[in-house]
């Protein structure tokens, strides 16, 4: 069973999550979407409501479950039975970051394989800062996550109504 892992934070979930998540899915039997805490980052969202935005944006795809997870990538991915990581890219930024990443990953542990996944040209601006930010000031965030993620995002009471 070829199983892979698409590790991030979706804090929120966005479009480009969704678009990297959907055609990852169709090369793999099982892709496990896993929230992960990153300490450098401060969360809009808890784990748990992370989770269930995933689980309601992806549920239409069958092959894919949502989990979560702390500690090293590399143990998760070895407890799953998974050898290979999905990396979804916006721009050439993103490459360095996530290629230096996989480096050190293939160092920690060599069968461990990543592909890099570029999001369309239509997602190729969009991040969960830049939704997030948005937000914060009353932007329209409509077009850029779904229904839902917009509602969880406008129940944290910190958005500007226009």
């Amino acid at each position: 069973m070829r199983i892979a892992i698409c590790p991030g934070s979706f804090d929120p979930v966005t479009y480009g999550h969704l678009d990297i998540i959907e055609r990852s899915s169709k090369l793999v039997d099982v892709l496990i979407v896993a929230v992960f805490c990153n300490p450098e980052k401060h969360p809009m969202f808890t784990m748990e409501e992370r989770v269930d935005m995933l689980k309601q944006t992806t549920k239409n795809f069958s092959n894919v479950k949502i989990d979560c997870f702390g500690g090293l990538l590399n143990e998760y991915a070895k407890k799953k039975g998974c050898r290979l990581l999905i990396r979804g890219l916006r721009a050439f930024s993103d490459f360095e970051y996530e290629f230096q990443r996989a480096l050190l990953l293939k160092q920690v542990d060599p069968e461990l394989e990543t592909a890099f996944f570029m999001t369309e040209g239509k997602y190729s601006f969009l991040s969960s800062t830049g939704v997030r930010e948005l937000a914060y000031f009353g932007g329209d965030i409509s077009k850029l996550v779904p229904p839902y993620v917009q509602q969880m995002i406008e129940k944290k009471n910190f958005c500007t109504k226009k």
